[in-house]
């Protein structure tokens, strides 16, 4: 029955009782966890420098990177986030303009816009194409990481230049122009014209910040180094009497107590320990003459492309202060006519 006190409420029912219209096989699948949507990525992989698509979760990439969920929120293609480079432990987390990836010493995963089962769109096939191409044109020891990082920064100061260029084969005669015919129209799109001009410097600013940012700090450029830090962390499973080391027999029978749980949990212990004894002062196997040569060279490829970022950043300088100049012009042309009124009255 109805509430007697109140006929327009429904019957109460007792807590805990499920509503009629979810049944228990309803209530079971409400339950179960929300899967998390696959988004395409590009794989190119380090030593055979083959590419192919393929699909992964969020959750599967934070493990295979040993990234933190933040950093992924870097990469999603439905946001748009500015310029950023990311040193991590096991991976380099590049968002620059169109190229967002994820580089690691074994492999690169650069994002594609759109989730699992869209077409890649050609900006990302770009990039991953060149990086294989460096590959297989490569005649030095350059690490894996260097190649990847130097292609993306390239892509990027490139299409950076290549925007300012245009516009200021689009700004210096609408400038002109607006000088010798002052109107409406010309003054829009002036106003259209400064708008492109201070979004583009921020954009190009962020790029040369994060250059900068790195060559600013040694620890932060050594961090770059994957490879090596790879083959340190290696070296010392081995030294310890890891992974079939000179202390532990790969085929030696284990207990089922320090099986597969126990024995994940010590890797993880020894790699903290020595990432712990490694950023105390890098304890490695290299002299501090090779660290130093080591630290060099990463910051010669970022000098590089700071030079060049920095110069397209010089261009739009002097594009605004050519605006800049231009307004202070109109000015006084608006101006005088009124001066003038006022001096006949």
């Amino acid at each position: 029955m109805d509430d007697p006190k109140n006929p327009l409420l429904p019957r109460s029912r007792a807590i805990g009782t499920p509503p009629s219209s979810l049944t228990p096989s309803k209530m079971r699948i409400a339950n179960l966890p929300k899967k998390t949507p696959l988004r395409s990525w590009i794989r190119v992989d380090a030593s055979s420098g083959a590419s192919c698509s393929v699909s992964l979760d969020k959750v599967t990439v934070m493990r295979r990177c040993n990234l933190p969920a933040r950093d992924l929120r870097l990469l999603d293609p439905l946001f748009v986030y500015p310029s950023t480079i990311l040193g991590r432990e096991k991976a380099i987390v590049l968002n620059l303009e169109k190229i967002r990836c994820i580089i690691t010493a074994d492999e690169l995963l650069v994002s594609v816009k759109g989730f699992s089962g869209n077409a890649p769109a050609g900006d990302e096939w770009d990039y991953a194409e060149e990086v294989q191409r460096r590959l297989a044109s490569r005649s030095d020891d350059l690490p894996f990481e260097f190649v990847a990082m130097e292609v993306a920064l390239e892509a990027t100061c490139a299409y950076l230049d290549a925007q300012a260029a245009e516009l200021e084969i689009e700004a210096y005669p609408l400038l002109d122009e607006l000088t010798s015919k002052i109107s409406t129209l010309n003054l829009e799109r002036a106003r259209r014209l400064k708008s492109k001009l201070v979004a583009l410097t921020r954009r190009v600013q962020k790029v040369r910040d994060e250059i900068e940012h790195l060559m600013d700090d040694d620890e932060d450029m050594a961090e770059l180094y994957l490879t090596e830090k790879k083959h340190s962390i290696e070296s010392f499973y081995t030294e310890h009497g890891i992974l079939g080391g000179p202390g532990l027999s790969v085929s030696a029978p284990t207990s089922p107590v320090g099986s597969p749980t126990s024995t994940s949990a010590g890797l993880k212990r020894l790699e903290r320990n020595f990432s712990f004894a490694r950023s105390s002062r890098h304890e490695s196997s290299r002299s501090v003459e090779t660290e130093k040569r080591d630290i060099e060279e990463m910051e010669m490829l970022l000098e590089a492309y700071f030079v060049v970022v920095d110069n397209t950043l010089n261009k739009l300088m002097s594009l605004k202060e050519y605006i800049d100049d231009t307004e202070d012009f109109i000015n006084i042309q608006l101006v005088l006519p009124l001066e003038n009124l006022f001096i006949t009255i």
